[in-house]
């Protein structure tokens, strides 16, 4: 067989498993995808360029389509199922906006001081209203994306968000774990072809730092730590209370968020400070533009 026919043939594979994809979808019917490709193969054009010349599909129809035949599954935003707004890497990974969490991704994994132990990370920051539940998730998202096993905790039991970015019930998760009335099984996995893993914040308690310092939490993390290749907590302003300290204290290295035009000077030194004084190592500070 001539290298320029093997390569046609291939061609048209790949077109039929994309089409398969749409049609296990429900997005298009067998007539519809032989019709495309009929037309990629008389045009010269992609599968995916094909439909959407002959407007049968939208742009992002096949990316969900191409996602799904390279297992790297895109999310649904908004709806009664979807994702929040605010979790871009989840629904749209090929947003520059992403690009600049994936090279964070790489300078953590770099600034691990034995990449052999099993990681947690803390996101911590100085005030609210800085972004550090945004950055959890979707930090936790590209990690999980590049295969790994994540863990996302939600221990801000004062405000709590992980369960708005990613549509879950919060009836039940940490702060139940932390007192007995619930187990691991209420850990929620997002998606069942993404590694990524969230525990909310539950209801929130009247006595958050106390729960948080119980020698339990110690034995929880310890036991996730034995299951997920990374384990990566959001926590409450360290202004606010020493909540972030606590569980700081806990992981191996924690991330100081700061917002621009934002923070200020005097609070995010003083973080600084609470952190180091806790034996936190914090491994590096991320500046939000948003």
């Amino acid at each position: 067989m001539s290298e320029a026919l093997l390569e046609d043939n291939m061609t048209r594979d790949r077109s039929r498993a994309i089409g398969s994809i749409l049609v296990l979808q429900g997005r298009l019917s067998a007539a519809e995808v032989e019709k495309i490709c009929l037309f990629a193969a008389s045009t010269g054009l992609r599968f995916g360029e094909a439909a959407l010349r002959l407007q049968m599909l939208s742009e992002k129809d096949v990316d969900m389509a191409i996602a799904q035949q390279f297992r790297y599954p895109i999310l649904q935003r908004g709806g009664d199922k979807g994702v929040s707004d605010d979790l871009i890497a989840a629904y749209q990974p090929q947003s520059p906006m992403v690009e600049p969490l994936r090279v964070l991704r790489s300078q953590i994994s770099l600034r691990w001081t034995n990449p052999k132990e099993r990681k947690s990370l803390v996101i911590a920051s100085a005030g609210r209203g800085e972004g550090r539940s945004w950055l959890a998730a979707n930090l936790a998202t590209v990690f999980a994306q590049m295969g790994q096993r994540v863990l996302l905790i939600d221990a801000d039991m004062r405000h709590p968000r992980q369960h708005e970015l990613f549509n879950l019930d919060n009836s039940v998760g940490l702060s139940a774990l932390l007192t007995g009335r619930a187990g691991r099984e209420i850990v929620a996995r997002i998606n069942p072809d993404l590694r990524l893993f969230v525990l909310p914040a539950g209801i929130l308690p009247p006595n958050p730092q106390e729960l948080l310092g119980r020698p339990v939490f110690d034995l929880i993390l310890e036991l996730f730590a034995s299951q997920y290749d990374m384990i990566i907590m959001d926590t409450p302003a360290t202004s606010e209370s020493a909540d972030a300290q606590i569980v700081a204290a806990r992981a191996d290295v924690a991330l100081l968020l700061v917002r621009r035009h934002h923070t200020r000077v005097a609070d995010l030194t003083a973080a600084m400070q609470n952190l180091t004084e806790s034996g936190v190592h914090v491994v590096g500070s991320v500046i939000n533009d948003l």
